[in-house]
């Protein structure tokens, strides 16, 4: 499971490198820039999600349908104190 930009776009250079393309061929085979390939890699937070799903798809991740995935409760050790708080407990 990805918990942050960082290690989807971790995943996403993992699977590029295992295939033996570089950031310019996969920019041309999911028909982004390599800049953006670059943003995505590094872990970017504001990268757009649809050209994001399409590289993932183009390396052979599949995301899956985030409905079927399971709720894990979030441990005091993990590193989401970035997320915003509402106020409310969201």
């Amino acid at each position: 499971m990805f918990r942050s930009a960082r290690d989807f776009g971790a995943a996403i250079r993992e699977k590029r490198k295992a295939l033996g393309w570089t950031q310019t061929e996969l920019a041309a085979r999911s028909g982004t820039g390599e800049r953006f390939i670059v943003e995505l890699e590094s872990g970017k937070p504001s990268c757009q999600l649809e050209k994001s799903l399409i590289v993932a798809r183009t390396v052979g991740i599949e995301i899956g349908d985030l409905k079927a995935v399971r709720s894990v409760p979030a441990s005091p050790d993990d590193d989401l104190g970035f997320l915003p708080n509402f106020g409310d407990g969201r």
